[in-house]
């Protein structure tokens, strides 16, 4: 088991309010990911659900246990960390069984718990390596394997792979995907990156200064969004904003997701001129300068051929667009 209650969760450092009111569920086996930009307090939840940061005000219940004062070490939660936080003198074999180690468990018990996880994570070959002969993706997978073997009831992620590169980054996500559906354990995942998020969650809470914006799974909020925040957010590259009043309607701003908007040359709603092309081969990434919108992203499947300065005129897929007020609300 391994279902999770937030209450009113708070965190204030002096008269600096980080957390503010925060009221989540999440259930046994869920694969739910926190995201938001830098500094919207993501990783500070995530701390105070493991236990290394106080609750000013509210409640962290697990399996219907209040553990909110309970220390991290008798939580029941496992964390792995951005940075690996391997012992650099201990093979891999010791660094994975070190915690079962020191908590007691036999030499035997703690060897068949070791041999079980690395063989999930492919991780047998290096048994006997230490970190410094790993490549980054085996040492994060390393610190994933001492998080397994403890058996908790719920698994936190903060950022495992931001210090990985793009290939590594891929393999990666798969392989935390793939361990999700084979251990069937409920896993929280913190991440900047909103491509992380929408291929790994079951549901996805975007924050915002401490606040949560909206919590869905991701392509609810992807079709759905509440707001201008989560609109631009989720989806990449993010979604276009133009004056809704510019085009006569009557919200004040409307959303069109780059995908949404096709290339004319006459009849046009919107013209411009095209500031930068990206071919990515599969897809043609087409920025244009509009008046009085600004920069606009189209998203064009397969190669397509356009030179800066060319003009050009867009037309949104009216069936396609959102409608948001002034305050960035959604008009639904």
């Amino acid at each position: 088991m391994g279902s999770l209650r937030l209450a009113g969760l708070t965190k204030s450092f002096g008269r600096t309010e980080i957390i503010k009111g925060i009221d989540l569920s999440v259930a046994n086996g869920e694969f739910v990911v926190f995201v938001g930009p830098s500094g919207c307090g993501k990783s500070t939840l995530l701390r105070m659900i493991a236990g290394l940061e106080d609750v000013t005000t509210g409640s962290v219940t697990l399996d219907g246990q209040d553990i909110t004062n309970v220390a991290p070490a008798k939580r029941g939660i496992a964390m792995v960390f951005q940075t690996y936080a391997l012992y650099p003198h201990l093979t891999v074999r010791d660094n994975m069984g070190l915690a079962l180690r020191q908590a007691g468990v036999s030499r035997a018990e703690t060897g068949a718990a070791v041999d079980q996880a690395s063989t999930l994570l492919d991780l047998n070959p290096y048994l006997d390596r230490r970190p410094a002969e790993l490549s980054g993706g085996q040492r994060q997978r390393v610190a994933i394997g001492r998080a397994i073997v403890r058996t908790p009831k719920l698994f936190l992620f903060d950022e495992p792979l931001s210090n990985l590169d793009a290939a590594l980054r891929v393999a990666t996500r798969i392989e935390i995907a793939r361990l999700h559906r084979e251990l069937g354990a409920t896993m929280i995942y913190v991440t900047h990156d909103q491509v992380e998020a929408m291929t790994l969650a079951d549901r996805i809470v975007v924050m915002r200064a401490g606040v949560v914006e909206q919590v869905g799974p991701p392509m609810q909020l992807y079709n759905d969004p509440s707001n201008t925040f989560v609109a631009g957010f989720i989806g990449s590259p993010r979604m276009n904003f133009l004056k809704g009043r510019a085009l006569g309607e009557q919200s004040s701003i409307m959303g069109v997701r780059p995908e949404h908007l096709s290339i004319t040359f006459s009849g046009s709603a919107i013209s411009g001129s095209v500031s930068h092309v990206e071919a990515l081969g599969g897809e043609t990434l087409v920025y244009v300068h509009t008046e009085p919108h600004g920069l606009l992203t189209v998203r064009l499947f397969g190669e397509h051929h356009f030179s800066v300065g060319q003009a050009v005129g867009l037309t949104p897929d009216p069936a396609r667009v959102f409608r948001f007020d002034a305050e960035g609300r959604r008009l639904r």
